[in-house]
């Protein structure tokens, strides 16, 4: 690890203070047809979850980052956010309510130093998340992070995104990841007026401890970290997207 290195780890633990031990209680999604199929009924703060983006998401990793966003501003304090693609757009980060008051940015191109990073910053206790976007993840890497966000009870996200499509085959490997999640863009509602409308995933749960996998139609977190209901499901007149395949977990 370089010197540059080690001296903008201490620069970061001496920006978050010494703090507490973080919350290890559940951490509710705000979507009730999501959270009844978590054990407990949400994530496990004290520990590492896993998401990527599906299709051609693997690669510009949009709809997983912004669900990572959405879930890192739910846990309601400050946010490390490790990245070696500087292509975040924090505006689209705030949107999902993780505001630029509660992030702070460390980039690396060096993915050894981001592990290295997002384990140092779990096991200092100063944070409410931690999230690392890596590509490649092994088993042992990820006993690690997982035992850091054990020990302090923060919450660790690891954003897996890959430079090549192919690359994304990595994703099936075991690690020892809570939860993994794939998230994929899905066309949007029309709205009455001109305009952008909320975006929409289909968020599959690939693995999850003590649960089972299950599909569900979302809109994307809005500022207050909320998951939405689409309205043609909200109602009741459609059922939910059903028979979407899943990787091997």
């Amino acid at each position: 690890m370089s010197l540059d290195n080690r001296a903008q780890f201490r620069a970061l633990r001496a920006r978050f203070g010494a703090g507490d031990v973080a919350d290890r209680s559940i951490l509710p999604l705000g979507n009730d047809e999501v959270d009844r199929k978590l054990p407990g009924g949400g994530l496990v703060r004290g520990a590492l979850h896993e998401v990527a983006g599906g299709a051609h998401g693997a690669v510009d990793g949009a709809a997983a980052a912004a669900f990572a966003a959405g879930v890192a501003a739910r846990t309601g304090g400050m946010v490390l956010w490790c990245h070696t693609q500087p292509d975040l757009f924090a505006p689209a980060l705030a949107q999902c309510g993780l505001t630029p008051d509660r992030v702070v940015f460390f980039e690396s191109q060096d993915e050894k130093s981001i592990l290295a990073c997002c384990e140092e910053a779990l096991r200092h206790g100063g944070l409410s998340a931690v999230v690392a976007e890596i590509g490649h993840l092994s088993l042992k890497a990820s006993q690690r992070l997982q035992f850091a966000a054990e020990t302090s009870g923060t919450m660790g996200i690891a954003v897996r995104r890959w430079r090549r499509q192919t690359d994304a085959r990595d994703f099936g490997t075991p690690t020892a990841a809570m939860t993994r999640w794939r998230v994929s863009e899905m066309e949007a509602d029309p709205l009455p007026v001109r305009g952008v409308g909320r975006a929409k995933w289909l968020l599959e749960l690939m693995r999850v401890r003590g649960g089972e996998c299950a599909d569900f139609e979302v809109e994307a977190f809005d500022a207050q970290g909320d998951l939405g209901i689409p309205a043609h499901l909200a109602d009741g007149s459609v059922a939910p997207v059903a028979g979407w395949g899943r990787a091997a977990s």
